[in-house]
């Protein structure tokens, strides 16, 4: 019996989930309908809108979902009994706290909606994120922010980047940022990025990289249309996404320079980790052996082995997986984070004590508090002596019961 509040560090507020008026209430002045905004379009279902493309469906209006027919994609919410989501559960802070008491979940780490907000006029674009950032600190996590812990987003360019994280780290309170890493541009190894990293590391803000469906990286669905196959495209979706950034971390010094720097990898799974930061290492001994080429061209500005700097700046995020617990000996009990994903597809809500104990039912007490809530406290500087009952579970085969 393990006594523990749980802290998920990977839930989700996804565009179908958000107030109808969210843009239109803080941009109809400057943007006017310019300004993202949901219209009925052919057929009967509402979409947003903005600057005249569709971003994606919004389901305050009852039916928005498969009229007819069976449901291609089950959410957490059809686990879970609820038939009707017109409430927008997810964007509303009283029902999703409810679900969370429901999960006996004490915080979620919230990250905005992963497809859309995209438009080619970089300045709406940089309002849209400005936007959402304003209502997500000001309406949605006030309702109680100790236990709504908002990402914030940001831009997927360096000098817009730049400018919302200042103006975030003046207002204060934010503890981590997102970058869709999947849509950043330039590549992370441009000069252009390293102010926002001298930021980053000046204000204690923690960058996240979180998976992303937009258009421009999920094209390779039209090989799989129509064939049951489409199913698998995730498997390596997810990693693809991660893989190039992931090691331009470490071949460009990134992380060596900014070792104040901390960076959570979100959605990706953990698992195919270890090998790449394996090869690193073995590519940085590689190096080394050839120092001398090295020197007349100026030296070698890597210092550390990979794997050290991967661990004292590197996060990962988990759910269900058997895998990531038998890589806690190369990622470091302190470097995971345990998550729901609520409300997403393969979300474990609202289940997750019952999963946690039959995936960390083996691990000492020590090691289960720090994954599902001790190292996101640290991490964030969360006060966990704030959970109350709702938030303190009793975590382990014997406490648990699936419902």
């Amino acid at each position: 019996m393990i006594t523990a509040p749980l802290v998920s560090c990977d839930d989700h507020l996804d565009l179908n989930m958000l107030p109808a008026d969210l843009w239109s209430n803080r941009l109809a002045s400057t943007w006017g309908e310019r300004a993202p905004h949901v219209e009925e379009v052919p057929g009967g279902m509402e979409q947003w809108v903005c600057d005249g493309e569709k971003w994606g469906f919004w389901s305050g209006k009852k039916g928005n979902f498969f009229s007819s027919g069976p449901k291609p994609i089950k959410t957490a919410y059809d686990r879970g009994g609820i038939d009707d989501i017109t409430e927008l559960r997810a964007g509303n802070p009283k029902l999703r706290l409810e679900d969370m008491d429901r999960d006996r979940v004490w915080a979620h780490l919230v990250f905005g909606p992963v497809t859309s907000i995209n438009t080619n006029d970089e300045a709406l674009l940089c309002a849209c994120y400005a936007a959402y950032n304003d209502w997500l600190y000001e309406d949605f996590c006030t309702a109680a922010p100790d236990r709504l812990i908002g990402v914030a987003m940001l831009p997927p360019y360096p000098e817009a980047a730049l400018a919302e994280l200042q103006r975030l780290a003046k207002r204060g309170g934010v503890k981590q940022a997102n970058l869709q890493i999947a849509t950043a541009e330039p590549r992370l190894e441009d000069k252009r990025w390293e102010p926002l990293f001298d930021l980053l590391e000046q204000s204690g803000i923690v960058l996240s990289f979180h998976v992303t469906v937009f258009p421009s990286v999920t094209n390779a669905f039209d090989k799989y249309k129509g064939s049951p196959g489409a199913t698998f495209l995730h498997a390596k979706m997810f990693i693809e996404q991660f893989l190039d950034p992931f090691v331009d971390l470490f071949a460009w010094g990134i992380l060596e320079r900014h070792p104040d720097l901390k960076i959570v990898i979100a959605e990706s799974g953990v698992g195919w980790v270890p090998w790449v930061v394996e090869e690193l290492d073995y590519r940085f001994f590689r190096l080394m052996e050839c120092a001398d080429f090295w020197d007349d061209k100026g030296g070698i500005p890597h210092k550390m082995k990979p794997s050290e700097v991967f661990r004292r700046q590197v996060y990962g995020t988990f759910q269900q997986s058997p895998t990531a617990m038998r890589l806690l000996e190369f990622w470091g009990p302190e470097n995971m984070l345990w998550a729901s994903d609520y409300p997403h597809p393969d979300s474990i809500w609202p289940n997750s004590q019952r999963i946690i104990g039959e995936t960390m039912g083996h691990l000492d007490s020590d090691t289960v508090r720090a994954l599902v809530g001790g190292n996101a406290a640290r991490l964030y500087g969360l006060d966990l002596g704030k959970a109350t009952v709702l938030g303190s579970l009793d975590i382990g085969y014997e406490a648990v019961a699936a419902e």
